[in-house]
């Protein structure tokens, strides 16, 4: 399967100045995403997606976009944990730091409880923030600070930028839910929790 991902790359330079998003190679119709029966497994194809998001064969940097877009759009996750680039024909595994893209600008629509979120990725890929596409804080296992990831599709989150959190604070209030008193915000109806206002007694 390398081979046939590289040789995208000819197929990705004729679209350099095209709209990325218009040539994004769809997921095959009706795979359920856990890539087991069918197509052939090449086992590691030596792609590693960095805790910073940038994509890596072999310890180089894939540094064109539309070949980052070209690969995510193959992109899905086992219920293992792992991660997979699937075609028709043929599979093959990476590894992925954290997760494998990141929210790098936020968008909102209304205010307070009637408020949407949404975030666009460092792939151009657009998640409105619901109850499918949760916000989730967990600690960063290199800082062990609190780490915000929305929910993007088929299991594949994002990791909101250092920026696009703050931002993100600034536009929450507090909530009483249930006996505790949240910090967060709110999008499509759902409240999202960033923290607690104050820790329990």
């Amino acid at each position: 399967m390398e081979a046939e991902i590289l040789d995208r790359r000819q197929a990705a330079d004729k679209v350099a100045t095209a709209n990325p998003a218009e040539n994004l190679v769809a997921l095959p119709e009706g795979r359920d995403d856990d890539p087991h029966d069918g197509p052939e497994d090449h086992g590691d194809l030596g792609i590693r997606i960095g805790h910073d998001g940038r994509w890596y064969y072999h310890g180089s940097p894939i540094e064109r976009h539309e070949m980052v877009c070209l690969f995510a759009s193959m992109l899905c996750r086992r219920d293992d944990g792992s991660y997979w680039l699937v075609t028709d024909d043929e599979m093959g595994r990476i590894e992925v730091d954290d997760v494998p893209f990141l929210a790098v600008e936020l968008f909102t629509c209304g205010g307070g409880r009637e408020m949407v979120v949404s975030f666009r990725t460092n792939i151009d890929e657009l998640v409105t923030v619901d109850s499918r596409h949760p916000l989730r804080i967990e600690d960063d296992v290199l800082t062990g600070e609190p780490a915000p990831y929305v929910m993007v599709r088929d299991g594949l989150s994002a990791r909101l930028t250092r920026a696009v959190y703050y931002e993100l604070v600034n536009l929450g209030f507090e909530e009483k839910v249930g006996d505790e008193d949240l910090y967060g915000v709110w999008s499509q109806g759902t409240f999202f929790s960033l923290g607690r206002v104050r820790d329990p007694d």
